[in-house]
């Protein structure tokens, strides 16, 4: 059988409010520090990333807000659940998000959580500025108009 060109990626958890909010520019892949039965947690599928926000602090990214629920055999060992986690990137990557983030408006959000081809836990972090209430209403009805397009060829191809 031939590999696909695809690397498989098992999704945790998305961030679906964060397209809503912000006008993503750019994104990067970055690796995530775990402790202990997070990834056990992880693999239960049990993490939110809705209001998680990534700050850069003496030169090491840190990933703020992310829920990982206890793990449920872990008693003992389970370690806090709304931590500060810390992200696995490249110096040059840090020193490129840091003068990005000068900018006004923009930020670090978090856009996927999943294993990767190698079973390692990764964060799609997105570099994106705020959107005003203006644009939010304008993509809304874009997307309306889009639906409201392929649901009437949909129809026209049937009847034809």
């Amino acid at each position: 059988m031939a590999k696909s060109d695809k690397p498989q990626r098992a999704l945790i958890s998305k961030n679906r409010a964060a397209r809503h909010e912000y006008s993503i520019e750019e994104t990067l892949e970055a690796g995530i520090e775990l402790r202990g039965t997070e990834v056990k947690s992880l693999r239960e599928r049990s993490a939110q990333i809705t209001d998680a926000f990534v700050l850069i602090r003496r030169g090491e990214a840190w990933l703020h807000g992310m829920h990982i629920q206890p793990y449920s055999h872990g008693n003992l060992w389970n370690v806090d659940a709304d931590r500060p986690r810390r992200l696995l990137l490249h110096r040059r990557q840090i020193d490129y998000l840091e003068g990005k983030l000068k900018a006004k408006g923009t930020a670090l959000v978090p856009l996927e959580l999943y294993f990767d081809e190698h079973n390692r836990v990764k964060v799609l972090i997105g570099l994106g500025k705020g959107k005003k209430l203006y644009d939010k209403r304008a993509d809304m009805a874009k997307r309306d108009s889009d639906r409201e397009i392929a649901r009437a060829l949909k129809e026209r191809n049937r009847r034809a």
